[in-house]
């Protein structure tokens, strides 16, 4: 299995710590509310096991919002959330007194928002901190299976993936999220490679 060095994994935490933390002040604003993010959880699981992980607690069908990323190290990344509190999400950042019709049409519109800031505020910390570029393409909204999302078939099964889970704490509400970085093997050393050079100059 996929394995980062104790310093890779508590750096790669650390950064994406940050990133989280700009996409909460950039989410409290959207919703006017206070939003906490905890800090968030790295895993390492081929494609197949992690839609199994998410199937388990997503009770099977999931929203996604993807981007692609080229740059110093290529990947598509995709946020996800249970199917059931998107629009307790798009709620949250539209308001409550949205008739539901109304409040489904939103839904894909202010999902890809949201997407766009968490994604953004994650992958545009990592470049920050590796001194690189990434470039996205506009986010892309998805609903289906954990499958369907993560895009489980054939060779790509076995892909690596980074799961990145968070948390996000809305006063009353409490909602689990997920952030997937496909990779492939050469992206994956060139994280390993990016994680290295940050390392050794963040250490002297």
């Amino acid at each position: 299995m996929i394995e980062l060095s104790e310093l890779q994994h508590d750096a790669l935490v650390e950064i994406f710590n940050i990133g989280v933390g700009h996409a909460a002040a950039a989410m409290s604003t959207m919703v006017n509310e206070e939003v906490d993010l905890t800090v968030p959880t790295i895993t390492f699981a081929t494609r197949a096991e992690a839609a199994r992980q998410l199937g388990e607690q997503a009770n099977d069908r999931i929203c996604g919002v993807s981007q692609d990323y080229r740059g110093s190290f290529n990947t598509e990344a995709i946020l996800m959330f249970p199917e059931h509190k998107s629009l307790e999400l798009v709620s949250l950042m539209v308001g409550d007194h949205i008739p539901l019709q109304e409040l489904t049409e939103m839904e894909q519109e202010a999902m890809g928002e949201i997407g766009n800031i968490i994604l953004n505020a994650c992958i545009g910390t990592l470049a920050d901190m590796f001194e690189s570029q990434l470039e996205g393409s506009l986010p892309v909204y998805r609903v289906g299976t954990c499958e369907d999302v993560l895009n489980v078939s054939g060779s790509d099964a076995d892909a690596p993936t980074l799961m990145l889970h968070i948390d996000f704490i809305v006063e009353k509400h409490a909602i689990s999220g997920y952030v997937a970085f496909l990779l492939d093997l050469a992206a994956l050393q060139d994280l390993r490679d990016q994680l290295d050079a940050y390392l050794e100059k963040a250490l002297g």
